[in-house]
């Protein structure tokens, strides 16, 4: 059967020689799928840029449909969105000029947590809490639900189970 090529952004597939490489390559297929591929990471600012530069499709405006949908060289924008756009460039930029603004608050809220919970664990290492208070304060480790709330945390980063880890022996190897 030979080899098969493959386009990651046609997906398609085709016996791989030179001729149909080439065919390929250089289909409008190909490159249409190749320029929304690519548009998919471009930044708001150039997308609003691009926008701007169109004329309303008559079309979409009249209906709210067009024949053409995302190849349509006019604009399908209306002014509510790039309002919209134009907000989210404007946060974009306040970020970047000033990254510590959001990230000062959660950066002390961590460092208060940490020195707390090596206040309390200092506490009970040195044995001057009674036994019904270490529990207490092995439950009362308050973890900033930010941190919670994190998709995909390791294991090792949650929280301890209230009943304390499961201890199995393996006695047998292999």
């Amino acid at each position: 059967m030979g080899k098969r090529y493959y386009c990651d952004y046609c997906d398609r597939s085709f016996q791989d020689n030179l001729h149909n490489r080439k065919k390929h390559l250089n289909g409008v297929q190909h490159h249409r799928a190749k320029k929304s591929w690519f548009d998919n990471f471009r930044d708001a600012a150039t997308f609003l840029n691009e926008e701007r530069t169109k004329e309303p499709c008559r079309k979409f405006l009249q209906s709210g449909q067009c024949v053409f949908g995302t190849s349509c060289r006019f604009s399908h924008m209306t002014e509510r969105h790039m309002k919209m756009l134009e907000q989210k460039i404007d946060d974009e930029k306040r970020q970047k000029e000033d990254p510590d603004q959001d990230g000062s608050s959660t950066e002390r809220s961590i460092d208060e947590w940490l020195t707390r919970r090596e206040k309390k664990l200092a506490a009970l290492t040195s044995g001057r809490v009674l036994k019904m208070e270490e529990e207490e304060c092995a439950e009362n480790i308050e973890i900033p639900p930010y941190l919670l709330s994190i998709p995909d945390l390791p294991p090792s980063l949650h929280p301890p189970p209230t009943g304390g880890w499961r201890v199995t022996l393996h006695n047998e190897w292999g």
